[in-house]
Order: C-alpha cells, then structure tokens, then sequence
C-alpha cells in the first residue's frame, strides 16, 4: 500500500480467525471469474464495510487447502480511517468483522493492534497442525454426519500407535523433508525444523450417542514447526498411519526421510484433507492466554517499530493460540 493521505490515521492489526473448511476452495481469496471461493474473499468482502480510506487487504499467515480447517489461523490488515477519526478499538474491528461476514462458517475470534511492520506470516514462530483420526468404521455410513468431514475414518478397528509413535521421532528435529513435500511447492528450500509429533487417544465425539461411539475410537495427531511444506503434515499423517496398520515399520519411515524423494512407493499417499486442523499459530510475546504483550521482545537492534499509539492504548493482551 502507498502511503496515507494527509490527515488519515493507518493502523496495522492482527486477527485470529476459525473456520469449517468443507465449504471453501481453500483459505487464500480466487480472484476472477471461478465459482470457486476462499475463506479470504468472505473475510476482505466483510472488511469493505469498515469505509476505509484504501481497500483493506488480509494477509495470511497460514495457507490451507481446501477441505482443511482451521481453529484458529490468522493475518494482519491495515485499516484507514479518514482525517479526524481514532483507530477502530480491537474488540470493534473484531465485532464489525463477525457483523458483516456473510458466510456462517467463519468467524473472527479476537483482534490485536501490532506495528506497522508486524508481518502475520513472517514474524509467526510457531504453527500447530491438528490430525484427527477415527478407527472402527468398516462402511462411511457408519460415522455420524456431523463427523464425516471433520475426521479420517478408518476400517481399521485398532492401529498400532507405540509404532506411529516410535516412526514419528525420526521425524523430529532438521531434516530435508522434500520427501514428504507434494508438488507445486513455493518453498525455496525444504529443509524444516519439526519440533513436535505426537500420536495420542482423541476424545470422544461429542456428536455420537453411547451406542454410535461403541467400537469407534478417535485419535490426535500433532504437528509443530515454524513452517511446513505444501501437505507435508497429510503426507507424513499417511505414513505413519500405514505404520499403525502393520504396512511400514519405523525404520522405513527413517529410509523415507532420508530419501528425499517424493515420488516413492509410500510417501505419495496423502490424508485427506478433511481431517486436518490449523490449530495454533504463535507469535513473540502473543503466545499466553493471560495477557500482557511482551513489549521487551519488541526492542533492540532490528525489532519491531512500536510506534506510538494514536488514542489511549488498546488492548493487546494475548491470542487464543
């Protein structure tokens, strides 16, 4: 963006935002003609009725495909009010937001006001992706209809998961994952940090009778990094899963890895999208949920221009990552 007329007041913040993504093409906006639609449109439609000076444009931090879900994503916007009026407050740009979104799928959970150099994408530290796994359904018509896009069902009755669990520490630490990396990558490198993966029983579902949830059981599987590759957490999700149904050991999933090759027998299988979740993304001083921004991470050599706020200072307390 250019810079602002004379007498507007810009203001950078950052939203979190949830949304069920059966219904999009993805969370990235499509522009032109296609009929498909991304959670971005509905969020950039909303943002037009804050009559900003400039058109306000979100910039994600976490790019989803479509089918995945997201319980909390985020990006930063940049909101121009004309010459006289004070910023939008969080709590009213985050209510005016859920006010004029037009699909019931989305909703914006809660808003920061960050520097006008903060970047939602750049600046995240941390993402968590969330697995959700359901064994025992030999037919589809099995899991209930509130599950079916929520979850991988399985025929399986039972996985071997001290096995998923064993296979997923060769994940852990740097490593080039170009094997579990699918085409159509931006990425410059492939090399990742995966500081978690766990395997672990999920609840119950809260949308199964006593009687529907006999014999099925419901599984996590956790993924954490900085940042991933195009479907890597799908294709490392179908690797350990045919782990945990006897098809690989975990000494496969090691030679995998260190293969590097995406196309091999195993590593082209993915998950289905519809049982992946963007669970966290963390930011400095963002990442408790009892309050008070670290402004000390802020300073020094090369740190985030604070600025001096415009009104009486806004709550920046912290996200519900």
């Amino acid at each position: 963006m250019g810079s602002a007329p004379a007498g507007a007041v810009r203001a950078r913040y950052l939203v979190y935002f949830q949304y069920w993504g059966t219904a999009f093409n993805g969370v990235a906006a499509v522009r032109g003609p296609q009929r498909a639609i991304g959670v971005q449109n509905f969020l950039e439609e909303a943002a037009e009725r804050l009559n900003s000076v400039e058109p306000v444009k979100f910039t994600i931090s976490s790019r989803t495909d479509a089918g995945v879900h997201a319980l909390s994503n985020s990006a930063h916007l940049d909101v121009q009010r004309r010459s006289g009026q004070p910023p939008f407050s969080p709590e009213v740009l985050a209510e005016a937001l859920n006010t004029h979104l037009r699909h019931p799928a989305i909703r914006v959970v809660r808003a920061f006001r960050v520097p006008s150099n903060f970047h939602a994408r750049h600046t995240a530290t941390s993402r968590t992706y969330l697995y959700r796994l359901a064994t025992g359904c030999p037919r589809p018509n099995q899991l209930s209809v509130f599950e079916r896009n929520l979850c991988w069902a399985l025929r399986a009755n039972s996985l071997d998961v001290a096995a998923m669990q064993e296979a997923a520490q060769h994940l852990l630490g740097t490593h080039d994952f170009s094997a579990f990396q699918s085409a159509g990558s931006p990425a410059k490198s492939s090399v990742r940090t995966l500081r978690r993966a766990t395997v672990s029983p999920g609840p119950a579902s809260p949308f199964l009778s006593p009687q529907e949830n006999r014999g099925l059981q419901f599984w996590s599987l956790e993924f954490e990094s900085q940042s991933f590759l195009y479907r890597q957490v799908q294709r490392m999700t179908a690797v350990l899963v045919a782990v945990g149904l006897g098809v690989l050991t975990p000494a496969q999933v090691k030679a995998i890895l260190e293969s590097r090759d995406p196309l091999g027998r195993h590593q082209t299988r993915v998950a289905p999208a519809h049982g992946l979740f963007l669970m966290a993304v963390r930011y400095p001083g963002l990442g408790d949920l009892d309050g008070s921004l670290d402004y000390a991470q802020w300073e020094g050599p090369g740190a985030w221009d604070r600025g001096a706020p415009s009104q009486p200072r806004d709550p920046m307390d912290g996200g519900p990552v």
